[in-house]
């Protein structure tokens, strides 16, 4: 069944034909009024009407059915407009039902919701399924569009874009022959121009039923190696919702950000090869759900479902790509004026009594702009913040210690997270906004079980290589090599490095440098009272020598702030600090997957 469609908006003036006439090419099959000029709609292609969907009266849209007819004679333009009505949802409204059941949208729901209106470009949309010799070709044109793989290009909020969406409800979203082609020719697209990728990963993997593809085991497929050179040269954003198994989870596994919905199951086997891998059988439900996977740092940020993905992949893709886009000087009229405002809030989040925890999160929310922030792997190395957002409207990465945990030391996953959200932010020129308030690296037997000496290391070698400013901002403690590791490597390596004057300062934990530097004197005391009261002051005077007025004293940080200061100060900085230029390729070789 085919659809006659309103070319445009009005109100239907008269209908020509009735449920069940035959019309040749050329007939008028109805009449819309629109700014007072009537429009006749005329048939195509010889045809069948079987179906008349409006009446005289009516009020249509651009693209509203008029008829549903029968074509009794093709011409290749009818031919083609059948073909794209195969494409489309209404074609397959039980497929569409299952995932609405589902809670779930369309692939073509998804990229509707993702581009702006009327700016997808298609790519390869006629394809089916590698398997001509198993299956009727009008069979495979009905069950098989696209190949279960949507690509195309588009504007995104404006910005160029491009999708690698899997359908599925075409064969469970798996990897076919064709499909596989499609992949290589959208990323030659998008390496050539340079456009962000928003990749809908659902799907089961490899196909094992595409007979008429040709070769052994397909293995020299160049999907990946091209998917994975995009790596650091443009944003790559991946959403799962439902299952994403083996090829699928491959592809998803290289994008710099994941966005989940509860729902999803992520993992480098489905039920099907784990069940040939002679490991037994399992439900894909047990295999990687969101549970595991937002605790272990797989997925970056989780959502209630596919329109909260697509909004946030947005969101992400507002925030990474400003920093490339930021080429001088900004307009001052484009930022709120109470974003410019001191932030009186800033001097009150950090308790007086120094030994007294405050929530970390609390800080960053009053520090940048309302309702800017995206915050990733929240669920995973509780010890670190690794959040975008604005500040004084510029896109921003924020770093930052977590006192509630650990005391803010850091430990090994701390240091990945931290590690490669700056590789992330260099990658797409984001300046790094460093938040301090840490007693050093985690120390203790049990911490060097997980590595830690190289995954601590990660922060240093990693910093050295950045290009991007980097801003530290000491709101507590900072001592020792973490608090190096908060600045860069150094309080000088950073562009600038200032405190709050809640700040303290030392090469280790101050309690702990007098009782091993003043052993011999603490030792010598007379009784434990005597013992107790040297110790106090000697703790007193290390506290004072390492305030943070003494420390820019001393020049080994640059200044001391009013807390409600910061913003202003950070945007000030970064006003100053040369512009982002202009480059053709990548800056990193690749953003590290972990």
């Amino acid at each position: 069944m085919a659809h006659i469609t309103s070319p445009l908006i009005g109100t239907v003036v008269s209908v020509r034909v009735a449920a069940g006439d035959s019309v040749s090419r050329g007939a008028e099959l109805c009449v819309i009024e629109s700014m007072k000029m009537e429009h006749p709609v005329l048939a195509d292609a010889d045809l069948v009407v079987e179906v008349v969907v409006v009446r005289a009266g009516d009020k249509v849209a651009e693209g509203d059915a008029l008829f549903e007819v029968r074509i009794t004679k093709h011409t290749p333009l009818t031919q083609l407009r059948e073909r794209k009505e195969k494409l489309d949802d209404v074609a397959r409204p039980g497929a569409a039902a299952k995932r609405h059941e589902r809670g779930m949208r369309t692939v073509r729901e998804n990229i509707a919701d993702l581009f702006d209106e009327g700016t997808f470009v298609e790519y390869g949309g006629f394809a089916v399924a590698a398997q001509r010799r198993r299956r009727d070709i009008h069979d495979l044109i009905d069950n098989t569009p696209a190949d279960g793989l949507i690509t195309g290009i588009g504007l995104v909020d404006g910005l160029r874009c491009a999708v690698l969406a899997y359908d599925y409800t075409v064969l469970a979203g798996t990897q076919g022959f064709v499909n596989h082609r499609k992949t290589d020719r959208i990323l030659e697209v998008v390496e050539r121009e340079r456009l962000p990728v928003v990749l809908f990963a659902e799907g089961g993997g490899g196909r094992p039923g595409d007979v008429d593809a040709p070769g052994v085991a397909g293995l020299d497929v160049r999907s990946f190696a091209s998917f994975a050179r995009l790596s650091g040269l443009v944003p790559l954003v991946g959403i799962v919702a439902g299952y994403c198994f083996a090829g699928n989870a491959a592809l998803l596994g290289c994008c710099d950000v994941i966005i989940a919905t509860e729902t999803a199951n992520i993992g480098m086997a489905g039920p099907a090869m784990i069940e040939g891998g002679g490991l037994g059988k399992v439900l894909p439900t047990d295999i990687g759900p969101v549970a595991t996977q937002r605790a272990n740092g797989v997925i970056d940020v989780v959502v209630a479902d596919e329109t909260a993905a697509t909004s946030t992949a947005k969101r992400y893709l507002a925030l990474i790509t400003a920093g490339a886009l930021s080429t001088g000087p900004r307009d001052a009229s484009s930022v709120n004026r109470a974003t410019t405002a001191p932030r009186a809030e800033l001097r009150d989040v950090i308790p007086e009594q120094r030994t007294r925890v405050y929530d970390m999160r609390a800080v960053v929310n009053v520090l940048v702009d309302d309702d800017s922030q995206l915050e990733l792997r929240r669920d995973f190395a509780a010890g670190a913040i690794t959040t975008l957002a604005r500040i004084h409207g510029r896109a921003v990465g924020v770093v930052a210690n977590v006192p509630a945990h650990l005391g803010g030391a850091i430990d090994a996953d701390a240091a990945d997270k931290f590690a490669r959200f700056i590789q992330l932010c260099d990658a797409f020129d984001l300046p790094i906004i460093s938040l301090c308030d840490t007693p050093g690296f985690m120390v203790g037997p049990e911490a060097e079980t997980s590595a830690q000496v190289r995954h601590f290391a990660r922060l240093f070698v990693t910093a050295a290589s950045l290009t991007v400013p980097w801003i530290t901002v000491v709101v507590r403690k900072g001592y020792g090599l973490g608090a190096q590791a908060m600045a860069a490597g150094s309080f000088h390596a950073a562009t600038t490095t200032f405190a709050w004057p809640t700040g303290e300062f030392g090469g280790m934990g101050l309690e702990g440098a007098v009782r091993l530097g003043y052993r011999k004197e603490l030792d010598a005391a007379p009784d434990a009272a005597a013992r107790a009261e040297l110790e106090e002051r000697l703790i007193a005077a290390a506290y004072e020598q390492g305030s943070a007025l003494n420390m820019a004293m001393h020049i080994e940080i640059d200044d001391v702030i009013d807390p409600a200061d910061t913003p202003a100060r950070i945007a000030a900085t970064l006003q100053a600090c040369a512009p982002v230029a202009c480059r053709v390729g990548k800056k990193r070789p690749m953003i590290d997957t972990w």
